[in-house]
This record gives structure tokens, sequence and C-alpha cells, in this order.
């Protein structure tokens, strides 16, 4: 029973290496979420059909530009995706205890269905 584990589990994770990405650029919108970017990066993935494997995000505060890349493959059926931003409120890094991020992240879940990726973007703005 374990090997049958095993290479049901290498199975799986094969289907999500990829190696084709896409970069999307912009500011953030006026409410500091992703805004167009997210409309853009869900056009993507169904004009090219992309079975979308990953995601980044980065907030590059000098420019105040937000940075995502989609991972995809494209010898697997494509599927449409969506992005949503939800902010997660204020948080201190120095303090080391991410708790109430831990349970924002999970109470943000019952908001939306099928949530395969998840990331992080910090601003400096004040919530």
């Amino acid at each position: 029973m374990k090997g049958a584990t095993k290479v049901s589990m290498a199975h799986h994770i094969t289907k999500q290496v990829h190696e084709k990405f896409k970069i999307f650029t912009g500011a953030l919108a006026a409410d500091n979420t992703i805004g167009k970017l997210a409309g853009k990066v869900s056009d993507f993935a169904k004009k090219s059909k992309a079975a979308a494997k990953s995601i980044g995000v980065a907030y590059l505060e000098s420019t105040k530009l937000l940075v995502i890349t989609l991972g995809y493959r494209s010898d697997q059926e494509g599927y449409p995706i969506n992005l949503h931003c939800i902010p997660m409120g204020k948080i201190d890094p120095s303090n080391h205890d991410f708790g109430a991020l831990e349970k924002a992240m999970a109470k943000a879940t019952s908001h939306h269905k099928n949530i395969i990726c998840h990331e992080l973007y910090l601003t400096g703005h004040k919530i």
C-alpha cells in the first residue's frame, strides 16, 4: 500500500510542474487591492487556455508597483481562474506572532470556493 501512495503522490506532483510564466505589473487600485490586474491575469489564462499552476506576488514599495507572476502549462487542458484580493489588516512582523493573520486568512476562505493558491503582499499603507 505504501508504494501505491508514493506513486499516486508523485503523479499529482508531476501535474503541478510547469515551465511557462507570464508576468503582469501595475499600480495598486485606490483601495490598495490588485484591482485591474486580477482581470488581466484571468483574461490571459482564458485566452491562452493555460492550466495555471502557481502564482507569485510582490509589491515593490519603492516604485509602488505590484508584480504578479503566473506559472502555467499549455500541454494540459486550460481552465478559468479568478484572483481576489482580501485585505488582512495591519500586521507587525517584528513580534513573530502571526496567529491573528492565520485566523484572518482562514476566515477569508469562507467567502471564496476552490482556493488553490494564496499569496501575501505587504504595503506600508495603514488600514
